[in-house]
């Protein structure tokens, strides 16, 4: 049986075992694999305006409720008002709450005024909200004068 020694060319050749890594190959498709799914994800996360506008909706829909609560609760009549890119709480002392949009492309759309009591009930009220960024959607934030204000997405 012929034997080989180090450094000599004759006998069987014999395979080298291979080593518990992986080749740059499989390496670099694992990587190209996650990469394209990191895209992917990214994209499907992307905020498309649509719930931008609708937190703005929610937000104004909790600020108008805070308002009306505090106009029953110190007997004051309030109204909401919006101008440009801001709006204001008429009737609150020291008028605490917020005054601008989270973004600042929104506005209003059609009559821009509220009244937010002080009575228990009010009047039916809407106004609309809408993004420069984004034209074609719009957000409703009404109250019927019974329940509070709810933002509400327009098609």
């Amino acid at each position: 049986m012929p034997t080989s020694a180090a450094g000599s060319k004759g006998g069987p050749r014999r395979s080298r075992p291979r080593s518990g890594g992986f080749t740059l190959l499989e390496l670099l498709v694992v990587v190209s694999l996650i990469a394209i799914a990191t895209a992917g994800v990214g994209f499907a996360l992307r905020d498309d305006g649509r719930t931008a506008l609708q937190r703005e909706g929610e937000r104004l829909a909790a600020l108008l409720e805070a308002g009306r609560a505090q106009s029953r609760a110190s007997g004051a009549p309030v109204r909401w008002r919006a101008a440009g890119g801001t709006f204001r709480f008429e009737g609150l002392p020291g008028n605490p709450a917020p005054g601008t949009w989270l973004d600042a492309s929104t506005y209003v759309v059609g009559p821009a005024l509220l009244l937010l009591g002080p009575e228990p009930l009010i009047p039916p009220q809407q106004v609309v909200i809408a993004n420069q960024a984004h034209p074609g959607r719009a957000v409703r934030v009404a109250t019927d004068g019974l329940r509070p204000f709810t933002a509400e997405a327009l098609q």
